[in-house]
């Protein structure tokens, strides 16, 4: 909560993401901001049972986006425009 006792937006994801062997899959992720708000940077991360999460892609408008070696290739943003919409589509 800030100072004055507004609340942030909100992180809209779907609950499962069901992916076809062999095909791309959009991973959605939105954010709802409320007055004054503005995404500046997106981070998506792997993770895995007893495992160290591990970063994916930074979508960032400012220093562009970066996929991690591992990851390049076969993540890409899904869509343009403002981070609110902060997407990806993994190939493959």
């Amino acid at each position: 909560i800030s100072p004055t006792g507004a609340t942030g937006g909100r992180v809209e994801v779907p609950r499962s993401v069901t992916a076809v062997l062999g095909q791309d899959v959009v991973l959605p992720c939105r954010y709802r901001a409320q007055e004054q708000e503005q995404v500046v940077q997106v981070t998506w991360l792997k993770r895995g049972p007893g495992t160290v999460p591990t970063e994916v892609a930074v979508l960032n408008p400012q220093h562009g986006e970066h996929v991690q070696d591992p990851f390049a290739g076969r993540v890409l943003r899904h869509g343009h425009g403002a981070l609110e919409d902060g997407a990806i589509v993994l190939r493959n």
